[in-house]
């Protein structure tokens, strides 16, 4: 009888986790389950201090990070680092003209396939930014499973050593 009690919410977490929309392009099997498939790409992050990434490059892609089908790959959730290393990336960053960042993770959300994510699959992270004269707080997508070249969004720099 027991059995049945744990049989209900791992349904529900099945379904759940396959009920996003698709809204970029994705592999068939992805496309089946609606569910979009970063390619779950291996990148070794460097890291300029406990709590910091080394990012080099600024990305010219306007929907990097801005948009659930183009997130940052962080990666480190493999070796229980993935929500650390959405902090070390986003204490890499600063305003437009080098404004402080504030952040808070708002929660998870849009299910996607990886090789790298628990049963085949996790979800994005969403965080809130915000700094001083910004009018509206700046919402990014940061992806714990998978790992690839880190960039600077477009509005954002590189915070001063």
């Amino acid at each position: 009888m027991k059995l049945k009690h744990y049989l209900i919410p791992i349904a529900f977490l099945a379904i759940s986790c396959s009920a996003s929309k698709n809204t970029g392009s994705t592999s068939n099997t992805a496309s089946a389950k609606g569910m979009i498939d970063y390619g779950s790409p291996m990148h070794e992050q460097m890291l300029l201090n406990e709590i910091t990434f080394v990012i080099a490059e600024v990305s010219e892609d306007k929907t990097y990070g801005y948009d659930s089908i183009n997130p940052i790959m962080v990666g480190g959730a493999d070796k229980s680092e993935g929500p650390l290393n959405e902090r070390r990336f986003l204490n890499a960053l600063a305003g437009p003209d080098g404004e402080v960042i504030s952040y808070h993770r708002l929660g998870s959300c849009c299910s996607f396939q990886s090789k790298n994510g628990m049963m085949g699959g996790g979800l994005l992270d969403k965080y809130s930014i915000t700094y001083e004269g910004l009018a509206e707080p700046i919402i990014l997508y940061i992806n714990m499973y998978d790992s690839d070249k880190l960039k600077v969004p477009v509005g954002f720099t590189l915070k001063s050593k």
